[in-house]
């Protein structure tokens, strides 16, 4: 009996509007009330998916920053960190700024960035369509250096890096892979998000990686949270999409990649479901937990 799901959300959870459909969300309701723990682990920042999180009912616990942090949503505190130090960001945002590359750094519960571009933009869509107090919190800085070293918080759960040409990304992960301590995100494909203004839609492609303090994982921070709760591993479900899901689908009693995921990313689950603008995250919850 699985007692744990974890759940990716781009591209997995949500569809490529940045919404979770009605059927996924009836199926974990159905997956809650059987005492199932669902536990929202993404990329992006608390604010983020706490928002998500809250939408499905899954109030537990959540993992943010591919594994940089573990919130306990019922005590409202930090259970686990691996943040990168402000030492580190500042020599990220130089090798940035004199390779003239965009970049955005995750906070806690903010993005830090000096323009809407890229991933951002999606970001900055989505707020569109969201109350205040449910919008993410985006910092639009001339000065990102400036800013980051005289901010108090020492909360920095990731640096993201974004271009549409491959062969200046190229370069500038060659350069980032010689900087110690911290992980550079492999990603072997482009990102493609749609984003709907009225009745038109567009799309934003670009190459993308993530860098995060050394050994930030999703296995990391799923193992570290399944020994706190007296879960084992056999009895997780790990559902994504992408390269940032690889040890939780390979380490998960029950690793599921989707439809709509790159061929190499499905070799490492052990099975695949329907892709995200198919409901393939409740297909999963009701051949494994509703129908057993």
């Amino acid at each position: 009996m699985y007692k744990l799901i974890a759940i990716d959300l781009d591209g997995t959870l949500l569809n490529s509007y940045g919404q979770i459909s009605k059927k996924n969300k009836e199926a974990i309701k159905k997956a809650i009330e059987k005492k199932v723990e669902v536990v929202l682990t993404s990329g992006r920042g608390g604010a983020s998916v706490e928002n998500l999180a809250n939408e499905i009912g899954a109030n537990h616990y959540m993992i943010c920053g591919n594994g940089a942090m573990i919130y306990d949503l019922q005590k409202n505190e930090l259970m686990y960190n691996n943040f990168l130090s402000q030492k580190k960001v500042l020599q990220l945002i130089e090798i940035c700024e004199e390779n003239s590359i965009y970049y955005s750094i995750y906070t806690q519960d903010s993005i830090i960035t000096k323009n809407l571009n890229y991933n951002v933009l999606f970001y900055h869509q989505e707020n569109a369509n969201k109350p205040d107090n449910k919008k993410t919190n985006i910092y639009i800085v001339q000065d990102i250096y400036e800013y980051v070293l005289n901010r108090k918080e020492d909360d920095y759960i990731k640096v993201n890096i974004c271009d549409d040409n491959n062969i200046i990304f190229q370069s500038i992960i060659k350069k980032l892979r010689k900087v110690k301590g911290i992980d550079v995100l492999d990603v072997g494909h482009m990102s493609r998000k749609i984003i709907k203004s009225g009745t038109e839609e567009f799309s934003i492609e670009y190459f993308y990686t993530e860098i995060s303090s050394q050994n930030v994982d999703k296995w990391t921070a799923i193992d570290y949270l399944i020994k706190q709760i007296n879960i084992k591993k056999e009895e997780v479900i790990a559902i994504g999409d992408n390269i940032n899901d690889k040890t939780m689908l390979e380490n998960a009693g029950l690793g599921v990649a989707m439809a709509n995921s790159a061929p190499y990313i499905q070799k490492m689950a052990k099975m695949v479901t329907d892709s995200n603008n198919e409901d393939g995250v409740a297909k999963v919850i009701e051949e494994q937990i509703l129908e057993k």
